[in-house]
């Protein structure tokens, strides 16, 4: 029959085996050395490139937590400018409180003592006391004044100036008030030579009291 004749006694040669010398000298070639460093390299920089990871990741960390701490520092502030405005409200209304009701007690005050304090104009008109001025000489220099006149808060300060102004130096002087009405008597002096008229110094008095 055709075919290819098979030898089925022929056998096939083996591989060659290695000897324990031949094995080491293969784990200590150039090829396995480059394949050591190649791998060792490649961990430094993985692990290098883990490290500069992990640093920018606590720098982020840390730059937060002091972004958190000044927010908290500012809240913080915040909170006592809060609190102490509101207890400065508190003392506004206080205080407000307070002069609301010294107002309402002075009103009453007031309004108590109007109901024995006359209108001293009127009270004047009721008595028939008018506003008078008398001026007497005595002698070249002295006088002898008696204005009666509304009484009123400045009007004795005012009329002492008003006989400063004519030159006349006030003396003895006596004030008493009645119904309303002041009643100012002073014996006065020259400060100057020279005499003025005694219908003069009336008639400026009366003015002046007038003005009062």
């Amino acid at each position: 029959m055709g075919g290819c004749p098979t030898n089925s006694n022929k056998k096939i040669p083996s591989s060659p085996s290695l000897s324990p010398t031949m094995m080491a000298g293969l784990g200590d070639s150039p090829y396995d050395d480059y394949c050591a460093s190649e791998c060792e390299d490649e961990h430094k920089e993985f692990k290098s490139k883990n490290l500069e990871a992990e640093r920018k990741r606590r720098r982020k960390l840390s730059d937060r937590l002091l972004e958190l701490r000044s927010l908290m520092n500012k809240a913080t502030i915040i909170t006592d400018a809060i609190d102490y405005i509101e207890e400065l409200q508190n003392t506004v209304r206080d205080l407000s409180d307070q002069l609301c009701q010294m107002d309402i007690t002075l009103k009453e005050d007031m309004e108590s003592q109007n109901k024995y304090v006359t209108d001293p104009a009127k009270e004047m008109k009721n008595w028939g006391i008018e506003t008078e001025v008398k001026v007497t000489r005595l002698n070249g220099a002295k006088l002898w004044i008696q204005v009666v006149f509304q009484k009123k808060i400045g009007g004795f300060t005012k009329l002492m100036e008003a006989i400063s102004v004519i030159g006349y130096d006030p003396k003895d002087v006596s004030v008493t008030t009645v119904k309303g009405a002041l009643c100012v008597t002073s014996c006065v002096e020259a400060i100057h030579d020279g005499c003025v008229e005694v219908d003069q110094i009336k008639n400026f008095l009366l003015e002046t009291t007038r003005r009062i």
